[in-house]
């Protein structure tokens, strides 16, 4: 793993810090690593458990940064850049951002032209090492700064680089919100299961033992999930009976509106941020 001196601009949060928690656990030097916070006994509380360094303060963190992670809310984002601008624009560091929906049109007009950006959309897994990362490079990027994207990101799951800023959209509708629409199903499947006389706390067990079985055997199996589909399947069978109501009732077709519902709406923050 190729080291550079990384910052994580607000890097005591959930998500940067689950990123740096899966950098340190992979063998990158604690000692390379920045984490910067506002709340001074969050930070020594996170940089304590993890090993790496911490500051309050942004701007003398990047002075010698070779790269800077932007993990604030992106309601703070040009607030932040704004802070920074001035450093940055000078040095040049490359710039990964974790905050969804600001496209990089916006970054370049608070950070100066000539910044090398890289957007990077991991999703809540993450945060157990089994994320999704989307990523997208700006101009400028070089193949060794994406490879360090690619490591960041490895850290906690699986990298998936798109050619065009639009596909993060589409890594949004799929993995960034996904989690959630796994959330809803199993809701629904506990639910169910109590209203059909089984305990919440027995529902809650075997659907999540189930959930987590079912994609274990997908990410294993040498067949798409259509064909795992159709060997729990038995002709006339339970689970035929349950899949056939589910496509009559027409759950196919709503997945694929809500997650163009979900493309769409992001297409739409990136307006709004941008202006």
């Amino acid at each position: 793993m190729s080291q550079h001196k990384m910052v994580f601009i607000g890097g005591a949060g959930n998500m940067a810090g689950a990123v740096i928690g899966g950098m340190v656990a992979s063998g990158y030097p604690a000692d390379s690593i920045v984490a910067t916070g506002r709340n001074a006994e969050k930070l020594k509380e996170f940089t304590g458990k993890t090993g790496v360094r911490g500051s309050t303060d942004n701007l003398a963190a990047i002075r010698d940064a070779d790269v800077v992670v932007l993990s604030v809310k992106p309601q703070m984002m040009k607030e932040l850049c704004d802070t920074i601008a001035d450093e940055v624009s000078t040095r040049k560091p490359l710039v990964i951002t974790l905050a969804a929906g600001i496209p990089l049109a916006a970054y370049q007009r608070w950070l100066g032209a000539g910044v090398p950006i890289i957007r990077a959309m991991p999703n809540t897994p993450a945060l157990v090492g089994t994320g999704v990362t989307g990523l997208y490079a700006g101009e400028g990027v070089t193949d060794e700064q994406k490879s360090v994207a690619t490591q960041m990101a490895d850290a906690v799951g699986i990298a998936i680089w798109v050619e065009e800023e639009s596909g993060i959209d589409q890594v949004i509708a799929v993995s960034g919100s996904g989690p959630a629409y796994y959330f809803q199903f199993m809701e629904s499947m506990i639910d169910a299961a109590e209203k059909a006389g089984m305990s919440r706390a027995d529902a809650e067990r075997l659907t999540l033992q189930t959930a987590l079985g079912a994609a274990k055997l997908a990410v294993a199996a040498d067949v798409d999930v259509a064909q795992l589909k159709q060997n729990v399947m038995s002709p006339n069978g339970t689970t035929e009976r349950a899949v056939k109501r589910f496509q009559e009732g027409g759950l196919p077709e709503l997945v694929e509106h809500a997650m163009r519902d979900c493309a769409a709406r992001a297409a739409e923050m990136a307006k709004e941020l941008d202006k």
